[in-house]
């Protein structure tokens, strides 16, 4: 017992120290959607409630909340969203461990697993170490599911009912990934207690689950009362991506081939979500055989009666509800490797159990986890290494923008005065925040080569009427030769004067005599 808890501690440490490592290397960027947190954070203190993250309903203000929480005590600032996001993470490991030992009824099991995940894959190590409005809350939020479900399974128990009916309800607004963790947990939970349960203590457990939902997705609710549903369950089978003009048929075609060429490479760690670049090559083919190892262990647990067999299909039922939404919804489209988070725990726990439990040989059941860690570490190390893109959120080449010159921007906005004006989605959020929001350019701009523009991308109205009113505008862009050539030719054509400058990534149209808007060139949309 001592022992397993000296390793846990051990593990905890070398997470969280390879973590600040990485943000001591400066590899992480600060990138748009991470702003976005901030800045809610921001509002929050100021007294703002917004209940889902800016401009979507299917992700919640939860990890904006803990932000404005770390604000509140530590100061605002880039490195505070990060130290959160840490904090949580450790969390995820001390209930991964949990987890591995409720499912294997074994501490070892569970402290391997943690161990496992201490350097992770490099996809679990981004959507960790950066926020994208609630990533790892979901994470964390599946685990107490997981964990509350397997609890109430042994013994009815209103308090392990109350809990697990809080923590799928909390995660239905949070972020609506942990739906992959609530449906097997209610099937699981419905085929273990229907028949072991009088129907007296089952009418109690669910009126306990019952009321613990509705409380923890009281927000949920409210705005559902407040905008109507029909937005909030569009936004639950992926309306917000819903870009695809295939047919259904054709979809799922390319959703299978997007899981089985991108969505499994990036799970496993074999390239990083942002390339298709292969990751720690020589060590790749001993890894992918170590996987298939602990697939090949994980199924024949699964085939094999026992008491730990329905716990077995349990979290191998967060994979199979993972892969059908991935396939069937509009998700699909998105193989960047964030909404496969989830499968990376039970994997953890798959290959910890073989490790420490399996009848195979001492050399083969050492040997897997020890390859699995250190292709892990080494895939980190190259992705920490190659800077730019480093860690980045930004799986569109063209959107990956080298943030070290940042600041030289900020100056020299404000040297020139030019506070307010228009960029695109990647430029302006970070602006915004790093700039405490006295440099205000709204992402009135497209930033795809071919200028197609949604207007999701402008989140926040405040800004919009900021801008608006101001009477001198500029305009920013970011490696999109295609745009640069729409600004010029519609400032020629308007008859205006003005300069450039070339900061880094950053080209800012600037000293325009008077307010000139996106619509003006031709470009986004009108604002009515």
């Amino acid at each position: 017992m001592k022992k397993n808890t000296l390793l846990l501690a051990l593990v905890l440490i070398a997470a969280a120290g390879w973590k600040f490592l990485l943000l001591c290397m400066e590899v992480v960027p600060f990138n748009a959607d991470e702003a976005v947190v901030g800045l809610m954070a921001r509002h929050i203190l100021a007294g703002e409630r917004p209940i889902f993250f800016y401009g979507q309903s299917y992700m919640g203000s939860l990890d904006a909340v803990f932000v404005a929480l770390g604000f509140a005590i530590l100061g605002q600032g880039v490195w505070v969203i990060r130290l959160v996001q840490i904090i949580l993470y450790l969390f995820v490991l001390l209930t991964t461990a949990r987890l591995g030992q409720e499912v294997n009824g074994s501490q070892g099991v569970g402290v391997l697993a943690a161990g496992l995940l201490a350097i992770p894959a490099v996809n679990v190590s981004l959507y960790t170490t950066v926020s994208l409005g609630g990533y790892l809350e979901a994470l964390l939020i599946g685990n107490i599911t997981l964990l509350a479900a397997l609890r109430l399974a042994r013994g009815p128990n209103l308090a392990a009912a109350l809990l697990w009916g809080f923590t799928a309800g909390l995660g239905l607004w949070a972020n609506a990934l942990t739906l992959v963790y609530s449906l097997p947990a209610l099937i699981y939970l419905v085929t273990r207690l229907w028949r072991r349960a009088p129907s007296l203590p089952m009418l109690r457990l669910l009126g306990g689950a019952a009321a613990g939902g509705l409380a923890g997705s009281l927000p949920w609710w409210i705005y559902a009362l407040q905008n109507g549903l029909q937005n909030l369950t569009g936004e639950l089978t992926g309306s917000a991506v819903a870009v695809e003009q295939a047919g259904w048929l054709a979809r799922t075609g390319i959703h299978l081939v997007n899981l089985l060429l991108l969505g499994f490479t990036a799970l496993f760690g074999f390239r990083p979500p942002w390339s298709v670049t292969w990751l720690a090559l020589p060590l790749l083919p001993f890894a992918l055989a170590a996987w298939g190892i602990v697939l090949a262990g994980a199924y024949h647990r699964l085939r094999q009666p026992g008491d730990a067999r329905a716990e077995y299909a349990l979290l191998g039922g967060v994979g199979l509800v993972l892969f059908a939404g991935f396939l069937f919804t509009s998700f699909g489209v998105d193989p960047s490797g964030r909404y496969f988070l989830p499968i990376s725990v039970m994997l953890a726990v798959f290959a910890a159990d073989f490790a420490v439990r399996s009848g195979a040989k001492r050399w083969l059941r050492f040997a897997v986890p020890a390859v699995l860690m250190l292709y892990q570490f080494g895939g980190n190390l190259q992705s920490a290494l190659t800077y730019p893109p480093g860690f980045t959120t930004q799986f569109d080449s063209s959107t990956v923008i080298d943030h070290r010159y940042d600041q030289e921007l900020l100056s020299f906005l404000k040297a020139h005065g030019e506070t307010r004006g228009y960029t695109t989605y990647w430029v302006a959020y970070p602006l915004a925040f790093l700039s405490n929001e006295e440099i205000i350019f709204t992402p009135r701009l497209p930033y795809h080569s071919d200028l197609r523009y949604t207007a999701r991308d402008n989140r926040y109205s405040p800004y919009e009427a900021a801008v608006s009113a101001a009477a001198r505008t500029a305009f920013i862009t970011a490696r999109n030769p295609a745009l640069d050539e729409r600004i010029t030719a519609g400032l020629r054509r308007l008859g205006v004067s003005w300069q450039e400058a070339e900061i880094g990534d950053y080209h800012v149209y600037y000293a325009l005599p008077a307010a000139v808007r996106p619509e003006d060139l031709g470009l986004g949309e009108a604002i009515e």
